[in-house]
């Protein structure tokens, strides 16, 4: 049998035969091929004989994409046995996603660059534009479609963001800036008459457009025109860079990649790099003042050294430290060097007193004037700006007390009006509407106090300023002479001299030398005030008084009573111990009697007695009833629990809760703290005459001797008794005589007896 041995012919420039009309090379195996009996495949043959190309050993039938053959992040789709196809991001291109689209730099070292393409086909209903853009530059000239009377779409750059106009009449703007130096996917589709801007896949905005028809002959313009007047239209040339620049399926390359797309031809291209190279920034050394450069994709950043700040390192931080103010002081006074050109509408400044009145700043020319003063430890803004043209003097105070000691932060700023803000926000005030004017008159020759109205009143404010700023410009506390730095800004404010120095840094008042506090107390300097730190013996503000032993609380449950030696509980009723901790048992020492129940209380105790005991500690016996006196049992009344702030406790007798802790409602003819007695109502012997008192509930009852009679046996009835028992007498004798009578009238009888013998 003969060998297996096959040879695989993989798709190879030899497949592509079928573009000159032919079948394309056949892609698969052989086995056992015979010529005249002669194996001709599978056979050797020397690599230099030409008989064979591309011609592998075996037949393999693994997927093409199992050996991952798509480059920068291509996706590989299988077409079935040994075939594959690489699906590209963009900017990439190629069988296997290999090659990418070469940038083009616009603009480098500032020069006119731009591209022009010429369309030889019809773009249909659906044009679709997009391309990778950088660049750091706000305005420019990125695209224009023109035929030869009109331009119908332009796309440009403005402040940053991407501007579409579409028949030189409808216009859409980008919501995000793209001029941060990275690459942005900039897509335009026009779709009949809707037009889209998509930024990195982003909607941006759409609109509704005339319909937009392209021709073969029309031309696309790339960074610019040929006209250079018409190019500043549109914000100047663009500089930057583009890559892979797309209309519909067919690409625009200013530099061709050996893969074979379908393109627009270039008809000129002026100088315009290959690849997205920077112009070097530090070559002209931007950085002023000493600072460091360092470059970046067509910029810079500026390492400044210290005192200096700004994009260039151009500002200078005149003065870094605070002064201080006290009325030995002189006022400090400046004047603009009449170089000043930015508009001033702003003031900055942070101060920090114990005085409720004082002048911060105050500025005047002629009838315009600014003023920032403390009136009542609160914050003062009078202003008046444009008093030639009849505007009025406006006023803002604020709430917050700021006489302190403590450091307070002012921003005053105007957009449609001025606005004060305190402490980054703790307070805003807004000023009048009718003040829209800024600070101007400051650049001409007006004069600037801190510390006070001006020079001959002195100075009327002691504490610390820091750095004032008007219009973004410091206030130096420093003469120019004073300090070796370099002053690049032309624009200052200059502090006129004087014949002291102001006292640099912020010093309080000595308020602790000596030292105020008695009694040991150590003092704290809190900034032209002090504060004692007294030992545990003392208390008040120079630690004079004794300390008072009860500001603890020491007593749980009593009142704390200062004592010499030491604090004293008086405690609440319940509790003892000597912070009155402890919580009383009444009933742990009790003297019921026995078989009472002892009943707790917050102070005391009562004992509930048995049915036939009696007493405060039951202890007494109750007097039996004799046994010819008949009563009413007493009745069973209901026994209620309760629930107490410290116990549960329980009214007896039918009594109710009651809204007072640990106390009971009690029903007519009990008494006690939980209703627990019996009111007895014989205690007062209301039966007189000897009666016998039956007590009941809310009742008595008084059994009386024979002799008397009522409710208390207050009724004599013993001669009612004499006339009752000399009647009865007296009837029983006229019976007994009626009888007698009446047997002297009957005849005789003879009574005889027999005995029978």
């Amino acid at each position: 049998m003969s060998s297996i041995t096959s040879y695989v012919y993989p798709e190879s420039k030899y497949s592509r035969i079928a573009e000159a009309g032919r079948p394309p090379a056949f892609l698969g195996c052989f086995r056992d091929v015979f010529v005249d009996s002669h194996l001709v495949l599978p056979a050797a043959a020397p690599e230099d004989s030409g008989t064979q190309a591309n011609v592998t050993l075996g037949c393999s039938d693994r997927d093409k994409c199992d050996d991952g053959p798509c480059q920068n992040r291509g996706r590989c789709v299988s077409l079935g046995w040994r075939r594959h196809r690489c699906e590209c991001h963009r900017p990439y291109e190629g069988n296997n996603c290999e090659e990418e689209y070469i940038t083009a730099r616009f603009g480098s070292k500032d020069f006119e660059s731009y591209a022009v393409f010429s369309i030889d086909d019809h773009l249909g209903d659906t044009v679709i534009l997009s391309m990778f853009i950088r660049t750091r530059q706000s305005n420019g000239l990125l695209l224009i479609l023109a035929n030869s009377t009109s331009q119908y779409l332009r796309l440009w750059l403005e402040d940053s963001k991407v501007k579409l106009q579409v028949n030189n009449f409808e216009t859409l703007v980008g919501r995000n800036g793209i001029a941060d130096g990275h690459f942005h996917l900039l897509t335009v589709k026009l779709e009949g008459t809707v037009a889209s801007l998509y930024q990195s896949a982003q909607s941006q905005g759409s609109m509704t457009i005339r319909h937009v028809q392209a021709h073969p002959g029309d031309l696309v313009f790339v960074g610019g025109l040929p006209d250079t007047r018409a190019s500043a239209s549109f914000g100047g040339y663009f500089k930057g860079c583009i890559q892979d620049l797309r209309l519909n399926r067919r690409r625009l390359q200013f530099y061709p990649i050996a893969a074979p797309v379908e393109s627009y031809a270039l008809e000129k291209l002026t100088d315009v790099a290959e690849g997205c190279s920077s112009d070097n920034a530090c070559a002209v050394n931007p950085c002023l003042n000493g600072g460091e450069c360092y470059a970046m994709w067509d910029d810079f950043i500026c390492s400044c050294p210290p005192n200096t700040a700004g994009r260039r390192c151009e500002e200078v931080k005149w003065c870094l430290s605070n002064v201080t103010f006290r009325p030995e002081s002189r006022v400090l006074q400046y004047r603009s060097n009449g170089k000043i050109e930015r508009s001033l509408a702003s003031i900055s400044l942070s101060f920090r007193t114990r005085q409720p009145d004082a002048i911060l700043l105050h500025a005047q020319r002629e009838a315009d004037h600014l003023t920032i003063s403390l009136l009542n430890s609160r914050l003062k803004l009078t202003l008046r700006v444009g008093a030639g043209k009849g505007s009025p003097e406006v006023t803002a105070e604020s709430q917050a007390s700021l006489s302190q000691g403590e450091w307070h932060n002012v921003a005053i700023t105007k957009e449609t009006q001025w606005t004060v803000v305190l402490d980054g926000g703790k307070e805003i005030i807004s000023v009048s509407e009718t003040a829209l004017e800024d600070l101007n008159f400051l650049r001409e020759g007006a004069d600037v106090f801190l510390g006070g109205l001006n020079q001959d009143s002195g100075v009327s404010f002691s504490g610390c300023l820091g750095p004032v700023e008007i219009g973004g410009l410091l206030l130096p506390f420093h003469l120019d002479t004073e300090l070796n730095l370099p002053r690049p800004q032309e624009e200052q404010f200059e502090r006129i001299q004087t014949s002291s120095a102001p006292q640099y840094g912020c010093f309080g008042t000595s308020v602790c030398s000596p030292n105020p506090c008695q009694n040991a107390g150590a003092c704290e300097d809190l900034f032209d005030s002090h504060r004692c730190a007294c030992s545990a013996e003392w208390t008040g503000p120079l630690c004079r008084e004794p300390t008072d032993k009860c500001r603890s609380s020491p007593c749980v449950h009593g009142v704390c009573v200062n004592q010499p030696e030491g604090f004293q509980c008086e405690c609440k009723p319940g509790h003892t111990g000597e912070r009155c901790e402890a919580e009383i048992d009444a009933c742990e020492n009790s003297t019921c009697g026995h078989g009472a129940t002892c009943l707790k209380g917050f102070q005391s105790y009562t004992c509930l007695c048995p049915r036939n005991m009696t007493g405060t500690y039951c202890n007494e016996k109750i007097p039996e009833i004799p046994w010819y006196i008949e009563i009413d049992p007493l009745p069973q009344l209901p026994v209620t629990s309760c629930m107490g702030m410290k116990w549960n406790y329980s009214c007896f007798n039918g009594g109710n809760c009651s809204k007072t802790d640990n106390t009971c409602y009690c029903l007519p003819g009990f008494t006690g703290q939980w209703c627990e007695k019996d009111v007895d109502e014989c205690a007062s012997d209301p039966c007189l005459n000897g009666g016998f008192c039956i007590n009941y509930v809310n009742s008595f009852e008084c059994v009386c001797d024979m002799n008397y009679s009522g409710i208390y046996c207050q009724m004599d009835v013993s001669d009612f008794y004499m006339y009752l028992f000399l009647g009865l007498w007296q009837n029983l004798f006229q019976l007994v005589s009626y009888l007698v009578i009446r047997l002297d009238d009957e005849p005789e009888i003879e009574w005889g007896f027999y005995v029978n013998e």
